[in-house]
């Protein structure tokens, strides 16, 4: 037998290298079958052999192979660099990040308690240690560092001695000193605490009828020269300014008290100075601002920023936030940063500040209140543009008649949101632009370059829950009237009557121009004039020479309007059709980016979706786009074209006619929303083509989403516009009547707007507070809304003493009480908090009554209903807050069964 030719045998033929690899191929093959087999326990074992019979050179190729296949990563950097690199690196650490540092093992903890680390530090701050530590001493400086850090007061000559020994000798002079100014300051807190505690014993609580909680905080201050006049001598005047000159920085004393402990005129007049260079700036802003964190962030060293929520809260305590954030001193100015427009000021949730409304009572006390917060000859500046319409001109003409402080606004020429704040200030700008007095300029300017995208997002998370629209009922009438007419009538038969009743109002213009003995029969010689076109009849006619005369009056007086005053006309004009031609753009991307592709993948047999979603999602959008395309072209045209008597409103009003296109996207814009969702989460291929285009340089980094929200937010900058050119429209204008038109169909279609968004969110949250109460019955309702929810604790109970958590929640006709019960899981910090059903009660049936504070009970209120009542307890914020809410939603709960029995 051939031996190489052999085959399954032990022996390898070394002559034939050919055969010797195909039976170590095959020897192979059999082991790695064997391998695969076998367990993991067996396969370690094999593992182990079969290193142990290697060689070095062959364990190296292991190992390289080794730490290529799998990297050494996450190693600990101090157990491999030299320890004085590791110190150089903790060198860069802050003293709480070293604190944090130590926590993670020993090791660390060793090398970040190290001298060398925290000597800088301390040293850098004033901190020296007051002996030599020994050689063996580890740690010293750091907790040294944070014994001084805990408690920064400084020490009297005595305490010195006794904390750090005999480093200085003292006198008696001295300590008689030091005890008589420890005294005086004794003196001056125990008064100023038993003055305040009888002032707030001797107040009324809300619910008497008598006065308002307000009284008391807002509209009397404490005069506390009766109190200490009485134990201040004369010799220790000099005394008592050194001590008050030493606790007026506290922030439990009061430095307008300060005057009343100084006799002499001259005293006073020093500390009045002093107070004078400590007067701040203050600025009011609203969380409902769109990132309104990057504002507070903005917000200048020294400036005093107030920030509230303004859902749920009310003017009374917003007042009281000012006056507390003041504490007792006056400000050089006020800035007021919050949501609104042109026309009025929405300070809080619901609440608009308004020429209508200024004079109520409550509005009305706040801004007398919030003037006396100012110092005389200091100014209100509020961030809104209230200068670009007439409307707001009167509300700042109200103010500043109301309150005799000068009150400053932006013009607001430049569209976007908020980028009129940076616009020319109606009022005396001396040396520094108003927005900046306040904020940092280059923060600023970074939060105006994200609020138009944050703008929309903020908007749509917050809940906006508006109860009270004023002309709600006007807006629904007028469109059901109309949509009635439309399905009644024919479109040729509504144009045919728009032209007769156009007719008509000439009729009655000229019939106003003049004084006319029988209106009736004037009224019918010019219908018939227009309607036989004889120009023989006009001689018939005496109204004719002089009503040409008047309109030619009027037009040389037009002409000299804008020949003796700038043509801000044309400014507004020209931003209008910039404007525009920024938002055709943006629907041209939607058009060009979205639907073309589609539509081409549709055509050649590659779908990425169906014709039907294509259809459903652009169809609407494709048909915005070609109405505002031919919007933008009578724009321009008429810019092309322009003169001191062109017209505007014309082309507005014939926008508006056909602003049913706007309205089919608006009611299917939920729909759209859901189709997308949709394709997204079932079509890969529609998923990466959304990914491909979304956020890229063409679609401006926004996605198709954002984009399909341009269309509501141009109704409200048509409107804007249209405002600001109204108020440089001189009434003689003859395009006068047609801008206040379109504004009136303009607002009216805004109110249907924002009804449609407030209707989406109202019954979902209806549904999660209901899905959050457990046992809790349907709270499903057309008019219900819900306006606060706040954490109480009840002090007792009718059978038991206990102290119990519960939560209240405010709807606008009803309160629902639960249980509120904390639990939490094994390996997680964030606690589940449950709700438990207890009762609801009707408001008009629901009393509430305030109980002061007491030894023994703080920050309590009673609430009684027909068959229980609840001792509840709030902390000291919350309280006077809920309670202004409560008594609100009350009052207006009250108002309603009244109105509708």
């Amino acid at each position: 037998m051939d031996v190489y030719h052999t085959r399954f045998s032990t022996w390898t033929p070394f002559e034939n290298k050919s055969l010797n690899n195909q039976l170590f191929q095959e020897r192979i093959r059999l082991i790695g079958h064997w391998f695969d087999l076998w367990m993991d326990k067996q396969r370690k074992q094999f593992l182990h052999w079969i290193l142990s019979k290697c060689n070095k050179s062959q364990l190296k190729f292991a190992q390289t192979w080794l730490l290529e296949t799998i990297p050494v990563t996450e190693v600990d950097f101090t157990t491999l660099l030299p320890r004085f690199i590791s110190l150089y690196i903790f060198s860069f650490l802050n003293p709480k990040d070293l604190c944090s540092a130590a926590q993670v093992n020993w090791h660390w903890k060793f090398l970040t308690e190290q001298d060398c680390l925290w000597m800088p530090k301390s040293m850098k701050l004033g901190w020296f240690l007051p002996y030599t530590p020994e050689k063996n001493e580890y740690g010293v400086w750091k907790q040294h560092y944070i014994a001084c850090a805990t408690n920064p007061d400084y020490f009297a000559p005595g305490k010195t001695e006794e904390a750090y020994g005999a480093l200085c000798q003292t006198n008696e002079e001295e300590e008689e000193e030091e005890m008589h100014e420890k005294y005086l300051r004794k003196s001056i807190r125990e008064t100023w605490a038993l003055h305040k505690k009888k002032l707030f014993k001797a107040r009324p609580p809300w619910l008497s009828g008598t006065r308002n909680s307000g009284f008391y905080r807002y509209g009397f201050q404490p005069n506390l020269s009766q109190a200490v006049h009485g134990q201040a001598r004369w010799p220790a005047v000099a005394l008592l300014m050194k001590v008050v000159c030493l606790i007026v920085f506290s922030n439990n004393f009061n430095p307008r008290c300060a005057l009343s402990l100084f006799p002499h005129r001259s005293c006073q007049n020093v500390c009045q100075t002093c107070m004078n260079s400590l007067l701040p700036h203050l600025i009011l802003i609203s969380s409902h601002v769109p990132a309104y964190e990057m504002v507070l962030d903005s917000v200048k060293p020294g400036v005093v920023s107030v920030a509230y929520e303004p859902n749920g809260n009310t003017l009374e305590s917003l007042l009281y936030y000012v006056q507390k954030a003041l504490d007792g001193r006056t400000a050089k100015s006020i800035g007021i940063v919050s949501d609104g427009d042109s026309r009025g000021i929405a300070l809080l949730q619901g609440d608009r500040i308004d020429s209508k409304n200024l004079l109520k009572p409550d509005v009305k006390g706040f801004w007398e209140k919030l003037s006396c917060c100012v110092e005389t000859g200091g100014h209100i500046d509020i961030f809104l543009p209230l200068a670009a319409s007439e409307v707001g001109m009167e509300l700042l003409s109200q103010l500043s008649r109301l309150t005799g402080i000068l009150f400053r606004t932006p013009t607001g020429i430049a569209t976007g949101s908020y980028h009129h704040i940076l616009s020319e200030w109606l009022g005396d700008q001396k040396d520094t632009c108003p927005p900046f007095l306040y904020f940092t300029e280059a923060k600023l300017l970074i939060w105006l370059r994200f609020t138009e995208l944050l703008d929309d997002a903020l908007k749509a998370v917050r809940r906006n829950l508006r109860p009270y629209i004023c002309d709600l009922q006007k807006n629904v009438s007028g469109r059901i009237i109309g949509q009635i007419v439309l399905d009644t009538l024919s479109w040729s038969e509504v144009q045919n009557y728009q032209g007769i009743a156009q007719v008509l109002a000439d009729g009655l213009t000229e019939l106003s121009r003049g004084k006319q003995e029988n209106p009736l029969e004037f009224l019918s010689r010019f219908l018939m004039k227009k309607c036989m076109k004889n120009e023989k009849f006009s001689d018939q006619v005496g109204f004719t020479a002089s009503t040409t005369e008047a309109h030619c009056g009027v037009s040389v007086k037009i002409n000299k309007i804008h020949e003796n005053t700038p043509d801000r006309r044309e400014s507004f004009a020209r931003e209008l059709l910039l404007s525009e031609r920024t938002y055709v753009h943006t629907l041209e991307i939607v058009r060009d980016v979205y639907v073309k592709p589609l539509k081409a993948a549709l055509a050649s047999n590659r779908a990425i979706l169906s014709e039907v979603s294509v259809h459903l999602i652009f169809t609407d959008i494709l048909c915005i786009l070609q109405l505002n395309r031919w919007f933008l072209g009578e724009l321009t045209q008429r810019l092309n074209e322009w003169s001191p008597a062109q017209n505007i409103g014309e082309i507005f009003r014939k926008f508006a006619q056909q602003i049913q296109t706007y309205t089919n996207f608006f009611n299917n814009y939920g729909v759209i929303l859901k189709t997308i969702d949709k394709c997204r989460e079932t079509i890969p291929l529609f998923r990466a083509f959304l990914k491909r285009h979304d956020k890229t340089v063409i679609t401006t980094m926004r996605s198709l989403q954002e984009l399909l929200l341009c269309p509501s937010k141009r109704i409200e900058e048509y409107i804007n516009l249209l405002y600001a050119l109204k108020l440089h429209t001189p009434a003689e204008h003859t395009d006068r009547e047609d801008v206040t038109a379109a504004i009136k169909q303009m607002r009216q279609y805004r109110d249907y707007i924002n009804q449609l968004k407030q209707n989406v969110g109202r019954d979902e949250q209806l549904l999660s507070a209901q899905n959050l109460i457990q046992g809790c019955p349907s709270l499903l309702k057309a008019s219900r809304y819900l306006m606060r929810t706040q954490e109480v604790v009840q002090l007792n109970c009718c059978s038991e003493r206990v102290s119990m958590p519960y939560s209240l929640f405010l709807f606008n006709d009803i309160l629902v009480i639960s249980l509120r019960s904390i639990s939490y899981k094994p390996f997680e910090r964030i606690p589940k908090t449950t709700h438990q059903f207890l009762a609801a009660m009707a408001l008009h049936q629901l009393l509430v009554e305030d109980i002061p504070d007491s030894k023994y009970i703080k920050n309590a209120f009673l609430l009684k209903g027909p068959k229980c009542h609840w001792i509840c307890s709030t902390e000291e914020d919350n309280k006077f807050t809920w309670l202004s809410v409560l008594e609100r939603a009350i009052n207006c709960s009250l108002q309603e069964d009244i109105n509708f029995p």
